[in-house]
């Protein structure tokens, strides 16, 4: 029996759908990635934002066209979407014969089951439970490097945002678990480690009566095979003296942080619901670069929040141009039905905000492209991604750069390179986000 699976949204549902497709195919079913092929269709969905919420939708109703000519036998539904709208799935999409919540994915092969055996199947779990069936997952990302999800939920209650709705309450993963997980992927050839979460700087808090993100980084730089470790999704608040310790002194831990802070301004930082004001901000920044010089910054920002005004936009560009974040992701504000910012005044406009993006985009180019000029003549280390297609070169990344959402490292060279391999390569050129190298 044939299964596709389709991940949407972030790397934290990913590492749900790896765990989901683990336990298939330790059942016996086959995994496919053609539409055409395939007997069942799993999609897992995300409603982050609105877009992310449509692009679920279309996927699940493109997916049905199989499912209503007769080609697909069924067809299941997983994830935030179905979390959150399972009875209208249902209804709105008759062809939809499983829904399984958050909580839910390790029943993932009942499911399949039973929507083979002709049965509508929902399941939908108490959302503060913390699933973690044995079997292990089927890495998607290439074998190299794999996300390792530390903990579910959240408790920050943003203003904006859904995810406590449809994720539940902050829930560490336990320790031991996740080191069997990560000597695991260490086994299948994984060298490098991304931590994540919806915030991973809490890691521990709610097992051990303290933060023990440090402890957790100590233990998985112990394992043979892996050599990089990344951590995203730092809440800024939560960074503390263990944590800038071990990333010092571990040298698997790369030198990269990422650290949604979302604004600047502090009254609308305090409208958004976040713990920082905007000269927190700046200490936290500077300390970090002060304790480690070589750190790489990764951040998102939200533009036309609800209320922001041209002023307070104007304050969150000059705290761009004066921190030069070394990575930087801008959305505009998406009004989410259930979270307080969506019932506030002063909505703004799709226009206003999606120019604000662009000034800040914009901004941050001339931040990013200054900075690569800056690494040509520099040596560093590459994890090779893959080779170009028709060309003698290859692709990575080095310590400065996330899979996915950062730059790469385009090396011109005649020898055979193996993906996962890592290089030393000098930097000859830059391209806008990219770099162009050499082999040492």
């Amino acid at each position: 029996m044939n299964i596709l699976f389709i991940s949407l949204g972030c790397d934290k549902n990913l590492v749900d759908s790896e765990v989901m497709l683990g336990l298939l195919d330790a059942r016996g079913y086959q995994i496919v990635d053609d539409e055409t092929q395939a007997d069942v269709i799993v999609v897992n969905t995300c409603c982050f934002i609105h877009d992310a919420k449509e692009e679920s939708i279309q996927t699940i109703l493109d997916m049905a066209r199989y499912k209503s000519e007769g080609k697909l036998k069924a067809l299941i539904v997983t994830g935030c979407l179905a979390q959150r709208y399972q009875e209208e799935i249902q209804k709105e999409i008759p062809e939809v014969d499983a829904v399984l919540g958050t909580t839910s994915y390790d029943k993932i092969v009942d499911a399949v089951e039973e929507a083979l055996a002709g049965n509508g199947h929902m399941e939908l779990a108490d959302i503060d439970a913390l699933p973690l069936p044995e079997t292990k997952r089927l890495v998607t990302t290439g074998g190299h490097f794999a996300y390792l999800k530390i903990a579910e939920g959240c408790d920050k209650h943003c203003t904006y945002c859904i995810i406590p709705k449809v994720r539940g309450n902050y829930r560490s993963v336990p320790m031991e678990r996740l080191i069997k997980e990560a000597e695991d992927l260490a086994e299948q050839g994984v060298k490098e480690l991304i931590l994540v979460a919806q915030e991973t700087t809490l890691y521990g808090k709610d097992l051990y009566g303290e933060k023990s993100l440090y402890k957790l980084l100590r233990n998985l730089c112990k394992i043979r095979g892996i050599r990089w470790i990344r951590i995203l999704y730092c809440y800024p608040e939560e960074i503390d003296d263990n944590l800038i310790q071990v990333i010092k002194e571990e040298p698997k831990i790369c030198h990269y942080l990422d650290l949604p802070i979302q604004h600047a301004n502090d009254s609308i930082l305090k409208r958004m619901g976040r713990r920082t004001s905007k000269e927190q901000l700046v200490g936290i920044i500077s300390r970090l670069r002060e304790e480690i010089p070589d750190i790489t910054l990764r951040t998102t920002l939200i533009t036309g929040f609800p209320g922001e005004t041209e002023k307070q936009h104007e304050e969150l560009m000059d705290f761009v141009d004066e921190m030069e974040f070394d990575r930087l992701g801008v959305f505009t504000y998406s009004p989410e039905e259930d979270t307080p910012a969506a019932e506030m005044p002063d909505q703004i406009s799709e226009e206003v905000k999606e120019d604000r993006q662009a000034e800040i985009m914009e901004l941050q180019q001339e931040i990013v492209f200054a900075q690569a000029e800056d690494m040509i003549g520099k040596e560093v280390l590459v994890m090779i991604e893959g080779k170009v297609a028709d060309e003698n070169a290859y692709v990575g990344r080095t310590y400065k750069d996330a899979p996915n959402v950062d730059g790469l490292i385009f090396i011109n060279t005649d020898e055979e390179l193996i993906s996962g391999d890592f290089a030393k390569v000098k930097v000859t050129g830059a391209a806008e986000y990219d770099l162009i190298g050499e082999l040492m």
